[in-house]
């Protein structure tokens, strides 16, 4: 399976979440960025994992994002995804994609202030237009929740 950098894009009516080790943290309404990696030997199945984990999967919560994914308030609207070859694209889009940072949440392998990022309104094009700087083709794919 390919590998690379992928967002996942939340839409959340603002609530306050245990999100493990760094504690309760409070959520504007609005929108909400995840920037992850897919350069582990899965690829993008990881993506596929977060999707059935959003839609009710089974899940123990392992990383700071499975705490939304499974919390009621927090709706998985689509993902963008881009085929990469290095780890640092995952930072890269990260800090350059704009919008307000969750201090600490998804980056505690690196040293990005944040891998969460907050947006009043819908970011698809924001997040097409920062892949799109760094050359990477990215597309959106709407979640379809039944």
């Amino acid at each position: 399976m390919d590998r690379g950098t992928y967002c996942l894009i939340f839409r959340n009516r603002g609530c306050s979440v245990n999100v493990g080790a760094l504690g309760t943290l409070n959520f504007h309404p609005g929108w909400h960025v995840y920037v992850g990696s897919a350069q582990g030997s899965g690829g993008f199945s990881r993506v596929l994992r977060h999707i059935r984990v959003a839609g009710g999967g089974p899940c123990t919560p392992r990383w700071h994002i499975d705490y939304l994914l499974v919390h009621p308030e927090f709706s998985l609207a689509a993902v963008s995804c881009a085929t990469t070859g290095d780890r640092e694209s995952e930072c890269t889009i990260a800090r350059n994609i704009g919008g307000v940072a969750v201090p600490g949440f998804g980056s505690s392998d690196c040293r990005c202030p944040s891998h969460l990022l907050y947006f009043p309104s819908n970011p698809e094009k924001r997040i097409i237009s920062t892949f799109s700087s760094r050359n990477l083709s990215a597309t959106i794919k709407t979640i379809n929740k039944s």
